[in-house]
């Protein structure tokens, strides 16, 4: 096992986000929080109500031999909408917009490529809005948020939105589930 390199990325809820990479074969560790905002150690009361800037973001531990970054961009680009501006659904402010927050000059070119790519497939009949914004800081949620819908499954919003997405991945990506 080689080195284990790290993701931040936000794109709606990352109670959805964090549920459907937890289920990823390469990833080693997922953890909800916020990114891409100015107020240290915000709290998730101060992001919903869009003072701090940040998104809703999760950090990925992944092994890129078994789990290239592009191969996990493409699962992201797969379980969002990137076309819709600070939304996901029916969740809406810049606290849902979709970004991604690369590490290195590696990840915001492999990032770019990815984004050209799936515009030339023209997958969606809007542009993709996802920002690429090299990462500054991430700071862990609240205690309750890790691991929300494996804890809280039955809750209304996870039966609503969360089971559905989680579903939807399983299905189109079988073949890189953990066992």
């Amino acid at each position: 096992m080689g080195t284990n390199e790290i993701a931040t990325l936000a794109g709606g809820c990352f109670w959805c986000l964090e549920a459907v990479f937890d289920q990823l074969k390469g990833v080693e560790a997922v953890e909800s929080g916020y990114s891409g905002g100015h107020l240290a150690n915000p709290t998730y009361r101060q992001v919903c109500a869009e003072i701090t800037g940040h998104a809703e973001t999760i950090k990925i531990s992944f092994d890129p031999e078994i789990l290239t970054y592009k191969d996990l961009l493409n699962v992201f680009f797969a379980i969002h909408d990137p076309t819709t501006l600070n939304r996901q659904g029916n969740d809406v402010g810049t606290s849902y917009r979709s970004a991604i927050f690369y590490q290195d000059e590696s990840q915001k070119a492999t990032a770019e490529q990815v984004i050209l790519e799936l515009t030339e497939q023209k997958l969606w009949a809007n542009p993709i809005v996802t920002e690429v914004t090299k990462f500054d800081k991430f700071y862990m949620a609240e205690d309750y948020h890790q691991e929300y819908f494996a804890n809280n499954g039955n809750q209304p919003y996870c039966r609503v939105v969360v089971a559905p997405k989680v579903s939807k991945f399983r299905k189109q990506f079988l073949d890189r589930l953990k066992k």
